[in-house]
């Protein structure tokens, strides 16, 4: 057979498995991968059960099970004062990587140019490529990691079809702020862009910070398409279910590219999810619980040579280990999986250009032994 040309040469496996099977291989502690080492809750693994039993195994509607929608709705009202159209407005898809892509796929086309903000998430540039568009990676300003709002006008030229942002961030635990926000909704305005954000950890916000997601302002609510996650809300990541949320004329083509994709999610858990959520302080309490694995894995590192970044929200703290070594951070990470035994992602491998400030991100979303045990560890190095 030929050579069969690659449209990704350049993509290979995910670093998040590359750390994870490494850490698996030398016995290290994980918290390298963004899941959780601890249960869910087993209340929705019965509600899981209980549809299964109750016979409610076909496909569910494309756009997502009437109730879940139903009750997304109802949240997003309460939470941003946004009201959105259950049955026209919102798709239910298994996970939010795949809500990303077929919101990609609907409006970026041969040429057309995405801006991103560098550390990126590793779907966001393959995506835009695999559609044919062009991603412009911009940097975030190191080491606040803000974004340059006079960059991105310089860089918006008759060509940029859409803004990508991420908040909280991952995996700098950053978050974006109301003038962030504003200045975002001017540009879009003035240059008739689409706007596709990643809200996946909107629950995780620390330290009695309000999540500005783009639903909380009109103008830009009515050009962006906004992501989030189950998994991330309740712990169940291998559950893969997410949902986007969007204005009507723009979600018909986004679900034009979903259908084809993987038409629809599995029913009984979206069913679970439905009935779960009826009680609001199950999503509600979420961000004094994450803040106290924060604090607790930051309490433990102190009297560490690591010096950890501002974390304001996701499940991901960032350390800084200058003072302990000089070498790249893909090797850093190497080192302390195998040497040491603690696994965490380097985060070079979130830039296109491999920009290297010595820093490695950390899941915190996990057991406090978990932690504790790892932080022992740390303290040491």
């Amino acid at each position: 057979m030929s050579t069969i040309p690659s449209r990704l040469p350049d993509v290979g496996t995910s670093i998040f498995s590359v750390m994870s099977k490494m850490a698996l291989e030398h016995g290290a502690i994980n918290l390298s991968q963004g899941f959780p080492d601890f249960a869910i809750d087993e209340t929705i693994v019965h509600l899981v059960h209980r549809y299964m039993l109750e016979g409610h195994n076909q496909y569910a509607p494309m756009p997502g099970a009437p109730a879940l929608r139903q009750i997304i709705a109802r949240v997003i009202r309460e939470t941003y004062g946004h009201t959105v159209d259950a049955e026209t407005e919102i798709t239910v898809t298994p996970g939010a990587t795949e809500a990303i892509f077929a919101a990609i796929a609907a409006f970026v086309g041969p040429g057309d140019e995405v801006i991103l903000f560098d550390p990126a998430y590793d779907s966001y540039d393959p995506a835009i490529r695999l559609n044919g568009g062009v991603p412009v990676h911009l940097p975030l300003q190191y080491p606040t990691f803000a974004i340059d709002w006079d960059m991105v006008r310089a860089r918006i030229t008759p060509r940029t079809r859409m803004i990508m942002i991420n908040t909280p961030h991952n995996p700098c635990g950053v978050t974006l702020g109301e003038s962030d926000l504003r200045t975002l909704e001017v540009l879009a305005e003035q240059h008739n862009l689409l706007v596709l954000s990643d809200e996946v950890y909107e629950r995780l916000i620390f330290d009695g910070q309000q999540h500005h997601s783009v639903l909380r302002y009109p103008m830009l609510a009515a050009r962006s398409l906004a992501v989030f996650s189950f998994g991330k809300t309740f712990h169940a990541t291998g559950w893969k279910v997410g949902y986007i949320v969007a204005p009507a004329a723009l979600m018909q083509e986004v679900r034009k590219a979903h259908q084809f994709i993987v038409f629809s999610v599995n029913t009984p858990v979206q069913l679970a999810l439905a009935e779960y959520m009826q009680v609001p302080d199950r999503y509600l309490s979420l961000a004094a619980f994450y803040q106290q694995k924060r604090d607790f894995f930051l309490e433990h590192l102190r009297g560490s040579s690591f010096e950890p970044v501002a974390c304001k929200g996701s499940y991901f703290q960032l350390l800084s280990y200058k003072n302990i070594s000089r070498q790249a951070d893909t090797a850093m990470a190497e080192e302390l999986t195998k040497k040491f035994k603690v696994a965490a992602i380097p985060v070079s491998v979130f830039y296109q250009d491999r920009t290297d400030n010595h820093l490695l991100r950390f899941c915190f979303a996990k057991k406090e032994e978990t932690l504790a045990k790892a932080c022992e560890i740390l303290r040491k190095i």
